[in-house]
């Protein structure tokens, strides 16, 4: 059986521990992805759902920082968000075609649009405003807490719906419905 040195088990620990410190600074250095969420829900039996990828804070300034007011946002991460519908809509007071669509918002101080795009597959960087089939107003609020990852919800309201956006301390949402 060979015998190390005191110097060769120095060498070879500091060797072990530089090592184990260079795997842990680069794996805190590497961003949490944004997960893949889906919201559901069934309007007398039609699914609508919205496929996105949810960011998190991470200590940022979100609203107005990472998410510029008067600037077309991609409403999540990754690839762009996507709503499909079985049933014709009513978003906020406009018609919207059953269909597959993505989901793009422009962010403002008190005023905030959902631009619903006609183009779909693309990554959420490639906005093209020619795609545009409407744009909607939707109500402005404050979450009651910070949101630390952003979440869109759908959930059933009187005879129809709303569409939720929540992150930072900002909740905005537009009323949804089938239409007749």
């Amino acid at each position: 059986m060979k015998r190390f040195t005191q110097r060769q088990l120095v060498l070879g620990l500091s060797a072990i521990i530089l090592s184990a410190l260079f795997t842990i600074s680069i794996a805190a250095r590497v961003q949490k992805p944004s997960p893949p969420m889906t919201a559901e829900m069934t309007l007398n039996g039609k699914k609508v759902t919205i496929k996105y990828s949810a960011p998190s804070m991470r200590g940022r300034k979100i609203m107005g920082g990472l998410v510029p007011f008067g600037k077309v946002w991609r409403t999540g991460a990754n690839e762009a968000t996507v709503l499909t519908t079985e049933a014709d809509l009513m978003i906020g007071n406009v018609a919207v075609p059953k269909g597959s669509y993505t989901l793009w918002t422009l962010p403002g101080e008190s005023a905030w649009k959902l631009i619903i795009n006609k183009q779909t597959g693309q990554w959420g960087t490639q906005y093209d405003e020619k795609q545009d089939l409407v744009r909607v107003d939707m109500k402005v609020g404050k979450t009651s807490a910070p949101v630390e990852q952003f979440v869109i919800s759908l959930a059933a309201q009187g005879k129809g719906g709303v569409l939720k956006m929540e992150w930072e301390n900002t909740s905005v949402s537009v009323n949804l419905a089938e239409k007749k």
